[in-house]
This record gives structure tokens, C-alpha cells and sequence, in this order.
């Protein structure tokens, strides 16, 4: 396993990630990843999860505005049948690190309270983050939004 900064080379295997997760729509992915990647001033974080050279998940994450040293871990994905081999887990520790070694000081992830999105929420859990909030119907009605809070002291 390798966990380096998203390439755009990266984009099609990513997209194939996506479709897979259905997390969001793969079409969005290259203008996303080409904003943060052809700006060089962006401070958004791409990473890339590989397994036998080939591309199998990544997270994406930007700094929280008006906010000290907070971040918000907006998109986490894993190939389907690459999950639960600990990919997630270890491309969301290697975060994490890169974030403290820059002098943040949280990380925050955002997800679906409803019951397709249970193992996302255990997933966190198991990764030491901590439920901080929950806005119900935010995402559509019986679709509450839960923040998942992490210290990266």
C-alpha cells in the first residue's frame, strides 16, 4: 500500500473508485481535482490510496474557513471490493499526520445519519472521531447530517 498526493493521472481510477462507492457523481471529479491541482496556492489536500500500482481509493480535505487550524475531510472513498482490507483506515491516519505536521488542530467529517450510511459512521468511530453534531433533515427530509469531530493533538 502507498498513500501520495492525487496526480492527474489519477483521475480515471479515481472515477472508477466513485462509481463504484456512488458517493458522488464520477463526472464531477476532473474539474476538482484540476481546481486544486492547477492552482498552486490551493491548500485543499488530494491523496491517493495505492495497492499493486494501481489506484484504489482517495480523501480529499480543505481547511475550514474563518476557522483556526480546523479542517474538513469532505470526501473519503475505497474501491468496493478493496474495502475493509484497511485502506480508509490508513489513508485518513496518513491525513491526520500530514494536518498535525502542519499545526491543525481538528479534523471534522461530515455524513448521513440514515441507515445506508451506518458503516460510514462506525468507520469513523473505529477511527477515534467522535459524534459532535447532528442537523436533522439537513441533507433532505429524514436525512439528518452528522459531524464526526477528531483532535489532532
Amino acid at each position: 500500500m502507498k498513500i501520495r498526493p492525487t496526480k492527474q493521472d489519477d483521475v480515471g481510477a479515481l472515477q472508477e473508485v466513485l462509481r463504484g462507492t456512488e458517493l458522488f457523481p464520477s463526472e464531477l471529479l476532473p474539474d476538482m481535482v484540476d481546481a486544486s491541482l492547477s492552482d498552486g496556492k490551493s491548500s485543499d489536500i488530494w491523496l491517493t490510496c495505492e495497492a499493486n500500482g494501481k489506484a484504489v481509493g482517495f480523501c480529499y480535505a480543505v481547511p475550514e474557513e474563518l476557522a483556526e487550524g480546523a479542517w474538513n475531510m469532505l470526501a473519503i472513498a475505497i474501491l468496493p471490493t478493496e474495502q475493509g482490507n484497511g485502506f480508509g483506515g490508513a489513508i485518513v491516519k496518513h491525513l491526520e499526520v500530514e494536518l498535525k505536521e502542519r499545526g491543525q488542530r481538528i479534523l471534522l467529517a461530515d455524513t448521513s445519519g440514515t441507515d445506508e450510511f451506518a458503516q460510514t459512521r462506525e468507520f469513523y468511530r473505529k477511527n477515534g472521531y467522535s459524534e459532535e453534531a447532528r442537523i436533522r433533515d439537513f441533507w433532505a427530509a429524514g436525512d439528518d447530517k452528522v459531524v464526526f469531530w477528531k483532535s489532532l493533538d
